[in-house]
Formats: C-alpha cells, sequence, structure tokens
C-alpha cells in the first residue's frame, strides 16, 4: 500500500517509517510511506505556506498554491484524499478497515487554523477526526490513522487475524494481561489463567472483557448487548451475572 503524507513537517514522520510495526512493514516493502514537504513547492522566496486569513481572525491559514502543487507533484487526482480535521468524521473500524483495501491513499496534514478551504473543494477531500479535541497540527492524527490502517493490512502484523480480534474491534474492550513473573510484590496472576484449562479461560477473559466495557465503556456495552443473541448458556450466565454488577 501506497500511503503520500503531504506535510509542513515530513521528519516527524520518521517515527512511523523507520521504527516499529510500520517500519518493519515498510522495510519488507508492504507499506511505501511517503512524506512530501508542502513548503518545497511554495514560490515564496522565504517558502512560506501560510497567510493572515480573509475576514480577520487570529492564526495563519495554509495557502492554497503550495497544497495544490504538491498534490500535482504526487499525481493526487483520482486517489483517495483524506484530510486529518477535527471537523471531519471520526476515524472509527468500518472506515479504518475500508481504507486498508486501497492500493493507495494521500493524507494532508493542516496545520495553523488550518488550510484554504478551496484546496478541501477542488480535491473533493474527506475530512477525518480522530476525536473531539485540537493539536497543533495534523500530523500526529495522520500517524494515528496510517497506524490504525496499517495493522488491518495482511502481511503487518505477525497473525492477521489479531488485528480484528484486538480490543474495541471485537465489541469488546480487551481483558487483562499478565507475564512471568507468576508472583510479583505480593501481587498473584489469576489461579484460571494457569491451570491449563483453555475453555475456563475463554470464560473468564470474556466476564473480564464484559465487566471492563460495562465500567470504563458503557456505551459500547449497550452496543454489544444489542447484537449477541448468539451467545452460548455459559456465556449467557456470565452476561447475566455482569449485568447484575453495580
Amino acid at each position: 500500500m501506497r500511503i503520500d503524507v503531504l506535510t509542513l513537517f515530513p521528519e516527524m514522520f520518521s517515527a512511523i517509517t523507520e521504527s516499529s510495526i510500520t517500519g518493519r512493514a515498510a522495510e519488507k516493502g508492504i507499506l511505501d510511506i511517503r512524506p512530501t514537504n508542502i513548503r518545497d513547492f511554495s514560490e515564496d522566496k522565504h517558502r512560506r505556506a501560510d497567510d493572515s486569513p480573509f475576514g480577520g481572525g487570529v492564526g495563519m491559514v495554509m495557502t492554497a498554491d503550495p497544497v495544490f502543487r504538491a498534490l500535482e507533484a504526487i499525481g493526487a487526482k483520482g486517489k483517495r484524499l483524506l484530510y486529518m480535521s477535527p471537523r471531519g468524521r471520526m476515524l472509527d473500524y468500518a472506515q479504518i478497515l475500508e481504507l486498508s483495501e486501497q492500493n493507495e491513499i494521500v493524507v494532508l496534514c493542516g496545520h495553523y487554523e488550518g488550510v484554504d478551504e478551496r484546496v478541501l473543494e477542488y480535491w473533493d477531500m474527506e475530512e477525518i477526526s480522530i476525536g473531539d479535541y485540537i493539536l497543533t497540527g495534523g500530523e500526529l492524527a495522520a500517524m494515528v490513522l496510517i497506524d490504525a490502517v496499517a495493522r488491518m493490512i495482511s502481511g503487518v502484523l505477525g497473525d492477521y487475524q489479531s488485528a480484528g480480534e484486538e480490543s474495541i474491534y471485537s465489541g469488546l474492550l480487551e481483558h487483562p494481561q499478565y507475564t512471568k513473573p507468576r508472583e510479583y510484590r505480593g501481587m498473584q496472576v489469576p489461579e484460571v489463567l494457569v491451570n491449563g484449562n483453555h475453555e475456563l479461560i475463554r470464560l473468564w477473559k470474556f466476564e473480564q472483557s464484559l465487566a471492563l466495557t460495562k465500567k470504563n465503556r458503557p456505551d459500547l456495552f449497550l452496543r454489544y448487548l444489542s447484537g449477541c443473541g448468539s451467545l452460548s448458556k455459559k456465556e449467557k450466565k456470565i452476561l447475566e451475572k455482569v449485568m447484575e454488577m453495580t
């Protein structure tokens, strides 16, 4: 998958092109992440890519021309174009999965007070948000999107199935995890996890996920309840038990 990123700060993306899972996927050729510096396409002698907004107001706005030139230089026409913006659609599992099936996407990172609206209109960009808060620029949001999408691409993770089964993607938050040593500062790993009974372990994990979701994300818990009609008898009993918890 090729991912072009248009940004004023391309050096920030070394965090995902050179490190961790996305970095290894890039080495393998599964991901091709290409940061492009918008300033390189500015005709201003100081390489400026921003100006004050018409109508007044605080802050600066990214100017249209260098962004247009950058998009044209990478051959963005006809590709999936995304703009990281707090006013966009909230990024979710369905959108992440759909984007992971694309061969190429282009991500524009805004900065300052945003980008000239004519860029978004002319290029028909999809606006995507990662949450109801404001960041200094779109770079961190773009990295979140890239990481989330990359994990859904076959070959990026060691086991493709693990991507869809993790945490919120299964409809429930993830159960607690433990590793060695079995006892640490007087705290023990739950006995069920070391007794070798895989069915009991599965049911324990299910109960813990239900309880955590009910406590921390009641919105997800209610959504899960509306679509959990295929539970086994044992799972139904566990669900009833969790429902009774205060």
